[in-house]
């Protein structure tokens, strides 16, 4: 339907992340993955989906020469607990701190899209709540050592070995989790006029 919808548009995804990518194929969406280099920093006084928002139009400002047919897609995913943001984590200490923080907990997963042509922008996010049980420092070393999240915010894709053993209950989106609100970006794009 989307494909029908859009078709006389020019989509790019400016994500590197195969998670989203793949939900545009699974959309059946024709796109292009187009990345700019973005030094992802915000002000240290946004809180939650101020962060994503914030994000996700500050990579969408790397792109100054759209042309009227374009769309470009940007997003950006954050772990919210204990009032702050975990990003992806730097190396393997990283990793482990953050599962280790997670563990027995509840978390937010926060991501924001935005849909920007050369007429108008469009921002949406979506919240999901994540459980966690109480993991054991062997299995978070299992999942870090076998899966290297290193480019998951939060250390941890829910999709994986870590999801399957570790998560108690969701509130919200699954898809959310994995990287992108899907059920929100479809409607978005089918309401385009």
């Amino acid at each position: 339907m989307l494909k029908e919808k859009l078709k006389d548009y020019n989509i790019i995804l400016a994500s590197g992340s195969p998670r989203r990518q793949q939900f545009f194929k699974d959309l059946d969406i024709d796109f292009t993955i187009i990345l700019k280099s973005v030094d992802e920093v915000y002000p240290k006084e946004l809180k939650e989906t101020e962060i994503t928002d914030f994000l996700a139009d500050l990579k969408s400002k790397a792109f100054t020469n759209l042309s009227d047919k374009d769309i470009l897609i940007t997003s950006d995913t954050i772990v919210w607990l204990n009032n702050k943001a975990l990003g992806k984590p730097k190396d393997d200490e990283e990793a482990f701190n953050m599962l280790s923080a997670l563990s027995g907990k509840t978390h937010k997963v926060i991501t924001s899209i935005s849909i920007k042509t050369n007429r108008f922008q469009k921002m949406i996010n979506d919240v999901t709540k994540v459980s966690f049980k109480q993991l054991s420092d062997e299995e978070i070393q299992f999942y870090i050592k076998n899966y290297k999240p290193f480019d998951k915010a939060g250390a941890y894709g829910i999709q994986e070995w870590i999801g399957f053993i570790g998560i108690d209950k969701i509130e919200g989106s699954y898809f959310n989790v994995v990287g992108l609100p899907v059920h929100k970006l479809y409607k978005t794009l089918m309401n385009l006029s």
